[in-house]
């Protein structure tokens, strides 16, 4: 009697592992590079060097008999996991879609908010380069355990995206939205709105931006205003981009933003001039930034460089 217990269940894991295999498809990514950088024409030692990605995202999904279909994604890193203190599991979520219910995405860590998910700026963040800057604008809570939902297809070209952060730690529950508009050939228009903070002290974040598409050039226009409740630290950041594609393979742009901070007396800028050259699985890229007013000081001035290789594999 074990003996045929035992056959059965050994049948049985067979018939389970066979089956998995065509539910669905597990895939592997990571990337390579290799990055030049320096100040002023001065060489970063610690920045001249080949790196390749310490971390490999695994993800796959399957198509229920019921039409929708799950995916899952976790990221296995060689460092810590800022959300969990611990290693080498990282971000990680599960998603759940379909044409009439939309997609529903449940990320353990570390989730986005509708708003955050198109808060960069029309000239690709240039502000987070290390230039000596406050840094960026606040975006709408999201966090561990959040959700980001996409709303089925309502009409042509409009995506609306809703998100929940749970309360946790004496905060409460926070809500953002997103919507984009793609309806017109060349053009997208984004709005989004959103708030983070602690209660009474919340603060809302609200981005704007388009951008147009005519032939070889995009042109697009940014704005993020930070609200911040009780505090006179408001931040308006507003940002513009042109670009200009010379051939499938090779592109040029050039971007520009501004933080205009309540209470200070002189604004941050920052300028970037851009090349990229793609040829099969390579991108080779050249950089050059100039950022003026860091920290809010009159007269402060970086200028920093960039050479640059990646790899995606």
């Amino acid at each position: 009697m074990n003996n045929f217990k035992k056959i059965g269940m050994t049948a049985l894991a067979a018939s389970l592992v066979s089956t998995s295999a065509f539910a669905g498809e597990l895939t592997a990514s990571g990337s390579a590079s290799i990055t030049m950088e320096g100040y002023s024409g001065t060489i970063l030692q610690s920045d001249t060097a080949f790196s390749m990605g310490d971390s490999v995202i695994l993800s796959g999904s399957s198509e229920l008999d019921n039409g929708m279909t799950v995916s899952m994604s976790f990221e296995l890193d060689s460092g810590v996991d800022t959300g969990t203190g611990t290693g080498p599991f990282d971000n990680h979520s599960v998603s759940i879609s379909s044409d009439t219910l939309g997609t529903l995405v449940f990320a353990g860590h570390p989730g986005t908010s509708a708003q955050g998910s198109i808060d960069t700026t029309a000239a690709g963040d240039l502000w987070n380069n290390t230039l000596g800057l406050t840094g960026g604008p606040t975006a709408a809570a999201s966090g561990n355990d959040s959700l980001l939902y996409t709303l089925p297809s309502m009409m042509d070209g409009l995506n609306l995206v809703l998100s929940m952060s749970p309360g946790r730690a004496g905060q409460e529950t926070l809500t953002s939205y997103a919507a984009t508009f793609s309806g017109i050939d060349g053009l997208s228009v984004s709005f989004g709105q959103g708030d983070s903070g602690a209660p009474g002290a919340l603060t809302e974040s609200t981005t704007m931006k388009a951008s147009y598409a005519f032939g070889p050039v995009t042109l697009g226009i940014s704005n993020t205003e930070v609200d911040n409740a009780g505090s006179t630290a408001d931040v308006d950041l507003d940002s513009y981009s042109i670009s200009y594609t010379v051939s499938e393979d090779l592109s040029v742009s050039y971007g520009h933003e501004t933080f205009d901070t309540a209470g200070t007396t002189v604004d941050e800028e920052v300028q970037g001039v851009g090349v990229s050259y793609t040829s099969g699985g390579v991108t080779l890229s050249a950089n050059q930034w100039e950022a003026k007013g860091g920290a809010n000081v009159a007269g402060a001035k970086t200028d920093k460089w960039s050479l640059g290789a990646s790899f995606a594999f």
